[in-house]
């Protein structure tokens, strides 16, 4: 068995969809790379018989690369996590600044709020009609 032909089986048996589906449903990424190992051991031990040394240069590479996109989804992740505390963080200290702590405001802010929206929203519906009929 060729080294292609190997590769291309173990890459029909890691569908990153059917991954994502097990990470959805709360299976840990150690569970998953078990159960792959454990699915095509086989495979894998004729895969490392078919390595030569700059195959093995080249899986430490995309390792790395791997390596560089979760750093870069993490530190994406803590950026959006800090800007939205940073948000909060001002809407709690503007909302307590403006805004009277008497529930009978608070009610109509929100109420007044909500009504401005769907007024807004009427307003397109009926423009959207008026243009579609014209």
């Amino acid at each position: 068995m060729s080294i292609v032909k190997v590769l291309n089986s173990l890459e029909k048996s890691w569908d990153r969809d059917d991954v994502f589906n097990k990470i959805k449903n709360g299976l840990g990424t150690d569970e998953i790379v078990n159960e792959f190992l454990e699915k095509n051991e086989l495979k894998i031990k004729k895969l490392n018989t078919l390595l030569r040394p700059e195959d093995v240069d080249l899986l430490n590479q995309v390792e790395q690369l791997s390596t560089c996109e979760s750093k870069l989804i993490n530190n994406i992740i803590n950026l959006n996590n800090l800007e939205n505390n940073e948000i909060l963080t001002e809407k709690k200290i503007s909302f307590s600044n403006n805004v009277p702590t008497n529930k009978i405001s608070l009610f109509m802010i929100n109420w007044s709020n909500k009504f401005v929206v769907v007024a807004l929203l009427a307003i397109s519906a009926i423009a959207l009609s008026k243009q579609a009929w014209a």
